[in-house]
């Protein structure tokens, strides 16, 4: 039986084990925290999954929690310029072609790492440091790290060639809450973004924690400006106090849907910053000894774009398949990098959108395909499902000559 060890028990790193298990094989995740210390801990993140992923979750029997949390049927964009101040007619919203779901990942983690040992996995419970990594895997047929943050992810070098940013490009903020009203304008479900030029964003999207459904309060602001404000804020209630603050600025519409709101528990809140960064997937450990990076510990986004469950999901099928297909040859340092190759033909598409998002202002034309997405719905529906697979945006968005194509396309239809 061919032993693996996975080192980080997030999305990617259970998923992946959890299908390894499935299938037989002699599996150890190495978690920095015992289930309990995942449940009673802070959010980890805003999670959002869309269609294609949650789908992969399903082929694996593990989406226990799709009766209870609230579907996210579509999604609203919103130019806010100037602060305060609705532009409706440059709006884009547009229903999702599959619902979107958001559990929290202290709720989805803790219950997954107990299945896990359910079905037979080991767990060591404990911090694993790069100077460990070559105990780790000397054991081991194959050993993958799967945790993206702090100095573990380190060992895997920056490959600048997609790397364009040296420093963190969004200050974060986000708060779990409950009591948050959904706007009346809206069809019952939607996500809600908002853009803030030269600020940040600020987005609304609908969850499952583990008192219930929820609202994820998430806001991205520029370095240095007015959304850059979360140093000083240690609690929820604080966070959500300082979010009411500033929508009764930017957005007082949205001031007046989160009145009543509530932090959902101790732990709601999560503040800090990234750097956007794509690592090379392969590092050695020890002489001879390689180790494999998935998701964020190789392509780490800013969740502006909401991709980084969705990339883990992704990977963590990839990696999977290529486990599965390579039998009893050995996982050589050769096969780690085409393994990777086969999931960055989908993850160079998200971390291209998502910077290209990151380094506003957009360029000529994008911003002039997202005009003509306000006024023409099937133009928005497009853009709206290409937060699923990004990938779509490369044949209409991404490259000048074929946006000014497919403008050209919505235009003689109106016209016809």
């Amino acid at each position: 039986m061919r032993r693996i060890a996975i080192v980080g028990a997030g999305q990617a790193g259970l998923q992946l084990a959890l299908g390894l298990r499935a299938a037989g094989y002699e599996v150890t995740v190495v978690s920095a925290r015992t289930p309990e210390e995942v449940r009673g801990g802070r959010v980890m993140s805003t999670q959002l999954m869309y269609g294609p992923a949650l789908a992969l979750e399903r082929e694996l029997g593990l989406n226990l929690w799709d009766e209870q949390t609230p579907r996210i049927e579509g999604v609203s964009i919103s130019p806010t310029d100037p602060p305060g101040v609705r532009a409706p007619e440059r709006a884009i919203s547009a229903p999702l072609d599959e619902p979107a779901r958001s559990v929290d990942q202290r709720v989805k983690t803790s219950r997954w790492l107990e299945l896990f040992e359910e079905r037979g996995g080991r767990v060591e419970y404990r911090q694993v440091t790069a100077e460990e990594l070559p105990e780790v895997a000397a054991g081991q047929d194959l050993t993958v790290v799967a945790s993206g943050h702090g100095p573990l992810g380190q060992i895997f070098g920056r490959d600048e060639r997609h790397s364009p940013f040296q420093t963190p490009q969004r200050a974060l903020a986000c708060v779990y809450a409950h009591g948050t009203r959904p706007d009346p304008a809206l069809p019952p479900g939607y996500l809600r973004m908002y853009a803030f030029p030269e600020v940040g964003e600020f987005f609304v999207l609908p969850a499952l924690t583990a008192s219930g459904p929820c609202d994820i309060l998430l806001w991205e602001g520029r370095p240095g400006g007015p959304f850059d404000c979360w140093d000083d804020v240690s609690d929820p209630g604080a966070a959500l106090e300082r979010s009411r603050q500033l929508l009764r600025s930017y957005a007082p519409w949205e001031y007046e849907l989160c009145a009543d709101a509530a932090p959902t528990d101790a732990g709601a809140l999560l503040t800090g910053s990234l750097v956007p960064v794509v690592r090379h997937p392969v590092a050695e450990v020890a002489p001879g000894s390689y180790v494999l990076g998935m998701a964020d510990a190789v392509v780490l986004n800013d969740p502006v774009t909401g991709q980084g469950s969705n990339n883990a999901a992704r990977c963590a099928d990839r990696y999977l398949g290529s486990i599965l297909a390579r039998g009893e040859r050995p996982f050589d340092r050769a096969w780690m990098h085409e393994t990777f190759a086969g999931w960055w033909e989908h993850a160079r598409h998200t971390s291209a959108f998502t910077n290209m998002v990151l380094d506003a202002p957009l360029p000529d034309h994008v911003q002039h395909v997202l005009a003509a997405a306000a006024e023409h719905p099937e133009l928005a529906r497009r853009y709206v499902n290409g937060f699923a697979d990004p990938a779509d945006y490369q044949e209409w968005l991404m490259d000048a000559d074929r946006a000014e194509a497919c403008l050209a396309a919505v235009s003689g239809r109106v016209a016809g």
